[in-house]
């Protein structure tokens, strides 16, 4: 698909959830195995225009995620590469154990796609935000993560896993209007994180739409003083790129910012790489939501309220700055 400025702009105001919609209906036209399922949320996963188009290929399950999963499972038996889709914590916890054994075990031809992940559910509040479910899939081997930082990279995901073969996990963050990281096409690989600015005295580390505010606080830093920020988009978080380890190993000041509890995510797996190379002199800066149940309220409130918002998240860099003179 050929990017512009102009599509970027009209995806990132429809959001993850649709554009995820829009890209399987778009990958689906060639890959003629592609399956889709939904626990009851088939317009919710932005998926009215597939079940319209692929009526003999959608399947709405109902509320039941642990039969969302086995069903699944057992339809890729016959070929097919199912796409399932429900809010995060209910794909995650509620179906665990089929996902541990069903996926994780027997390493059915099933992606889980996990919509409204971290705060962006709102006002729905705890039982439907997305906080744990990385350190969930983490946990069980053979599912791969992917966490997209913009609409087109939720589209450069699908395109990928839906020729990838085996589980897989595609984490949907943020809401309408997100950030824009990409204007034009680019190469994406699952497993190869991607450079999104150079820098060689400050590594930030994120992944999903907060990197877009991560991106805006660095840009204003180094318009007010003369600093050089390295920021990566780790869009997959298992298995975690080489490249991202040697990162770490060549930077004193590592900083991760997610939309993600700070147990279990890429704050975690930053903490696991220092301490298994022994790494020392190393400050990391753990930038994620509080382990605790959170208030609810509109994404823009949560978001500045657990200091995820562009502004807080300048105000914490410079505030690294100081304590490392820089």
């Amino acid at each position: 698909m050929l990017l512009t400025k102009n599509l970027s702009r009209q995806w990132c105001r429809i959001g993850p959830r649709g554009i995820y919609g829009q890209s399987l209906l778009e990958v689906a036209k060639g890959e003629k195995d592609i399956f889709a399922i939904s626990a009851d949320l088939g317009n919710s996963s932005g998926l009215d225009r597939y079940k319209h188009t692929f009526p003999e290929r959608f399947l709405n399950i109902g509320i039941a995620e642990q039969n969302l999963v086995g069903f699944a499972s057992g339809l890729s038996t016959l070929g097919f590469n199912v796409f399932i889709s429900s809010f995060a914590p209910f794909i995650t916890m509620r179906a665990c154990e089929q996902v541990r054994l069903n996926l994780g075990y027997m390493k059915s031809n099933v992606k889980i796609v996990a919509i409204g992940s971290g705060l962006s559910m709102g006002f729905l509040g705890n039982s439907h935000f997305g906080l744990e479910d990385i350190s969930i899939i983490r946990s069980i081997p053979n599912i791969p993560i992917i966490c997209p930082c913009d609409c087109f990279e939720v589209y450069k995901a699908v395109e990928a896993l839906s020729k990838y073969q085996g589980p897989a996990f595609l984490r949907l963050t943020g809401a309408p209007p997100t950030s824009i990281i990409y204007t034009e096409d680019y190469e994406f690989n699952i497993g190869e994180s991607i450079t999104i600015k150079e820098g060689n005295q400050i590594l930030i580390l994120s992944h999903g739409t907060i990197l877009g505010n991560a991106l805006k606080a660095v840009k204003k830093i180094e318009e007010e003083i003369s600093c050089s920020f390295h920021l990566e988009n780790v869009h997959t978080l298992n298995p975690i790129d080489e490249k991202v380890v040697n990162l770490i190993k060549n930077f004193s000041l590592i900083i991760s910012i997610e939309e993600h509890s700070l147990i279990g995510g890429l704050s975690s797996i930053v903490s696991e790489i220092i301490t298994n190379a022994n790494l020392n002199n190393i400050r990391h800066v753990k930038i994620g939501l509080p382990p605790k149940f959170l208030k609810s309220g509109s994404y823009e409130q949560l978001m500045n309220e657990y200091d995820l918002s562009s502004d807080k998240i300048y105000k914490r860099l410079i505030e690294e700055l100081k304590t490392k003179n820089y």
